[in-house]
C-alpha cells in the first residue's frame, strides 16, 4: 500500500480471482473478499473448508499479494466485524514498526498516569478478568504472530490487550494525541478522528467480546 488507489492485480490470478478481491464496483463482492481474506489470514485457508474452491483461491491470493496488500481490503469493514478489527490491529502494528521511539515514550508516560491494568467495567457485578497492557515490543511480537495463525480465544485476548495498550498510550499523549500510523486516506477514519486512541480501544473491546461469543465474523 504505497499510496496507490488500489493494489496491483498479479499476473498469476485469473480474472475471476481478481474480481473476487478487487470488486470495488460491487460492495457485496468487496465485503465477501474482505471477510474471506480476514478469516484465511488469521485462521488459515482451511477455516473456509465449507467452500473448498474459495479456500484455495483465497490461499493463492494471500500468497501472491502479502499482508500489506490484503489489509487494504479490510479498511471499509465495520469495526464490529473480523476484517474491521484486523484493520485496526494492522494499523497498530504498522505504527509500532514505524515509530517505536514515540510509542515507547508515550507508553512510559501513560503508565505514570494509569495503572498497567485496565479493569473491564461493562459488568460491574460480575467483572471479568483484568487485562494487562503489554509493553510495546511484546505487543508488536504478538500482533506479528497473530497474522501467522491463531484461534478465536487467542484473538479475543489480543484484542483486549491492544485496547488496554491504546488506553495507556492515550493517557501518555499529553497535548499530542495523534496516531500517525499511515499516510493513506484509508487509515484516516481510524487514526485521524477525534479521540482516535480511546475510540479504537472501545471498538477493540467490543470486537473481543464478539470473538469470545463466537460472533466476530
Amino acid at each position: 500500500m504505497d499510496g496507490r488507489d488500489r493494489p496491483r492485480r498479479p499476473a498469476i490470478l485469473d480474472p475471476a480471482e481478481a474480481e473476487l478481491i478487487w470488486g470495488d464496483s460491487d460492495p457485496a463482492l468487496a465485503s465477501e473478499a474482505a471477510h474471506a481474506t480476514a478469516n484465511a489470514v488469521v485462521f488459515g485457508p482451511s477455516h473456509l473448508a465449507g467452500d473448498e474452491p474459495l479456500a484455495e483461491r483465497v490461499g493463492r491470493i494471500i500468497d501472491a499479494e502479502g499482508l500489506d496488500e490484503i489489509a487494504g481490503l479490510w479498511s471499509r469493514s465495520p469495526a464490529s466485524t473480523l476484517p474491521g478489527a484486523l484493520w485496526r490491529l494492522y494499523l497498530l502494528r504498522a505504527w509500532l514498526e514505524r515509530d517505536p521511539e514515540t510509542i515507547a515514550t508515550r507508553f512510559r508516560g501513560g503508565t505514570e498516569h494509569t495503572t498497567p491494568v485496565e479493569l473491564r467495567e461493562d459488568d460491574v457485578e460480575n467483572p471479568r478478568d483484568a487485562v494487562v497492557a503489554p509493553a510495546p515490543t511484546v505487543l508488536g511480537e504478538r500482533l506479528s504472530q497473530l497474522f501467522s495463525g491463531t484461534d478465536e480465544t487467542e484473538l479475543a485476548g489480543l484484542l483486549e490487550e491492544a485496547a488496554a495498550f491504546l488506553r495507556v498510550l492515550a493517557a501518555g499523549t499529553g497535548s499530542d494525541p495523534g496516531w500517525r500510523t499511515h499516510d493513506e486516506e484509508a487509515a484516516a477514519p481510524v487514526t485521524g478522528r477525534t479521540g482516535a486512541l480511546t475510540a479504537t480501544a472501545a471498538e477493540l473491546d467490543d470486537a473481543a467480546a464478539r470473538a469470545r461469543a463466537g460472533r466476530l465474523d
